[in-house]
């Protein structure tokens, strides 16, 4: 769902000077009987704007206030939200939605099947850059649009009525209500994005909300905001939080010092924390499909290397970054998640049946090295590498720069650490050599993490034909032969991960926190490390 697309900075892992096992936190007294949880985020909001967001904070924020026509239940499965009723055509192309009649925005309006229209056109228009316009490719005419080959009025969603939607697939999918439950997939009020034009989203007093709470408090900038209880949620039974206060908080031991003195209830671990707290009542941590991986910018010299890209990915050890510097998770040998995603053809993991795609391998990488050095003219190459400035991907970040600069002689890094929204900004216009960053999927396909995954500017600088012709067969050839199907996938992750190194799979993530044990009913997304509130009672 990058809860869609959600581009993490790091572990949700925390880092505090001396012996902290004894932590606990029963709750503040003073809260005792009050529906008010206390939380954290790692970052700030980069917008509210659901066609423009691309960070996890945003995201989370967003499937707590938002709702599109599929919710994700207390099991995490996806089930009918904004709509009452589908019903799909015999070529499974067509599906058609009764929308919910009860449902209204903040503002009084009714959520209408325009709404959705107005969201996705936006969304998948080219001129506002949406990170998630990928998204949009399983859609009729979506893949021609995101390359400006078509109008966004012909993406293949269309308003039959005030409360009936059809949405026309370019192929059919199994999987159709795992994606709509992203955040990208969201209604806007058509009238609200009208009047507020490219200010939409942009503070929370800049759009209506039509989720279980609306958005307080945040300016646009600041560090803090509330989720206050939506009284116009057509589901608000199920909502028992009046409130939840969030700050932002990116180091950890500010964060552990809040929860030890009864500030936080909630609050996501870094990865030096985990040794400390694993025995502790209040931690709790859960493997999840998050990708930490790297991108490179193939517009540079340098990084458009594919031998100085192939040395790259072999030369660090990721078993090591896994087990001294984040504590928990795996290493990744390919850049779609292990145990996650079971072939409907075999019974396998696809990662069993893809196999590695990319391993440690200090002799193969030094003689890819050479051959750059000898390609490029130079004995002495200097690289940036960019990552978000929270305590684990500053650290992620020099294990990295250590790596590279032991294991392939002349290789220079300089690691630049900024605030997410301008990782983002920079990623997006070409300001890095590469980036390192983490993500999380959005339904359960290799799909997802082929052709959106994190991977930076895929669309506009990697033309690779065999991949998108793989790509291309494995959405609409082979959409309904499960055989043939994964070895397209197989192949398209062969040539993009291990022929061109276009993006360096490190390790799969987990989310580790301390949590108040009055919190009953908190749950994570199935895909990271987004929290949901609308299911929470403090007792």
């Amino acid at each position: 769902m990058k809860t869609k697309k959600k581009f993490l900075t790091g572990l949700l892992v925390i880092t505090a000077a001396g012996a902290l096992a004894a932590c606990s936190n029963s709750g503040n007294p003073s809260s005792f009987n009050k529906q008010v949880m206390n939380t954290a985020a790692n970052n700030e909001i980069s917008t509210l704007d659901s066609s423009k967001y691309g960070d996890t904070t945003s995201s989370e924020v967003l499937q707590n206030s938002m709702e599109g026509l599929y919710r994700f239940d207390k099991k995490n499965h996806a089930k009918l939200a904004g709509a009452t009723k589908v019903s799909v055509s015999k070529n499974q192309k067509v599906y058609t939605f009764d929308l919910r009649k009860d449902a209204k925005w903040s503002n009084g309006d009714p959520v209408t099947a325009k709404d959705y229209v107005t969201s996705w056109r936006r969304t998948v228009d080219p001129k506002n850059s949406s990170l998630d316009s990928d998204s949009f490719t399983i859609i009729k005419n979506g893949n021609q649009i995101t390359k400006g080959k078509a109008s966004p009025s012909s993406l293949g969603i269309k308003a039959l009525g005030k409360y009936r939607l059809q949405v026309t697939l370019a192929n059919p999918i199994p999987y159709l209500p795992e994606i709509l439950v992203g955040a990208q997939f969201y209604p806007q009020d058509s009238k609200v994005v009208k009047q507020n034009g490219s200010k939409y989203g942009t503070n929370s007093k800049r759009l209506v909300y039509n989720g279980p709470f609306t958005v307080k408090g945040w300016t646009g900038s600041n560090l803090k905001w509330t989720l206050v209880k939506n009284k116009n949620y057509w589901n608000k039974r199920i909502v028992h939080l009046d409130k939840v206060n969030v700050q932002v908080v990116q180091t950890t031991s500010t964060g552990v010092n809040l929860f030890r003195s009864n500030s936080l209830d909630y609050v996501p671990l870094s990865s030096d924390f985990v040794k400390q707290y694993q025995n502790n009542k209040n931690y709790h941590s859960v493997i999840t499909p998050t990708n930490g991986y790297m991108t490179f910018n193939l517009k540079r010299r340098a990084t458009s290397n594919v031998h100085v890209r192939r040395a790259i990915s072999q030369a660090i050890n990721k078993k090591q970054l896994v087990n001294t510097i984040l504590h928990a998770g795996r290493p990744s040998n390919g850049i779609v998640a292990a145990n996650f995603i079971t072939d409907k053809n075999t019974g396998n993991d696809y990662r069993k049946d893809a196999g590695d795609m990319v391993t440690y391998n200090v002799k193969d990488a030094q003689k890819e090295w050479k051959i750059a050095q000898k390609q490029l003219g130079k004995k002495k190459i200097t690289l940036e590498l960019l990552t978000s400035d929270i305590d684990d991907a500053k650290r992620v970040g020099e294990f990295i720069q250590s790596n590279l600069m032991k294991n392939l002689p002349g290789l220079n890094i300089n690691v630049r650490s900024i605030p997410i929204k301008s990782r983002l900004s920079n990623t997006t216009n070409h300001n890095y050599d590469f980036v390192y960053g983490t993500w999380q999927p959005s339904y359960e396909d290799p799909l997802d993490f082929l052709t959106v995954g994190g991977l930076f500017n895929l669309e506009q600088d990697y033309h690779n034909q065999n991949f998108w012709h793989q790509i291309d067969l494995a959405r609409s050839t082979y959409a309904t032969k499960p055989s043939q199907r994964l070895n397209a996938l197989i192949a398209a992750e062969n040539q993009l991960i291990k022929k061109d190194a276009f993006a360096v799979p490190l390790y799969q993530g987990g989310a580790s926190y301390l949590l108040n044990s009055r919190v009953k009913g908190f749950q994570l997304s199935p895909y990271g490390n987004v929290a949901y509130y609308w299911n929470v009672r403090m007792k």
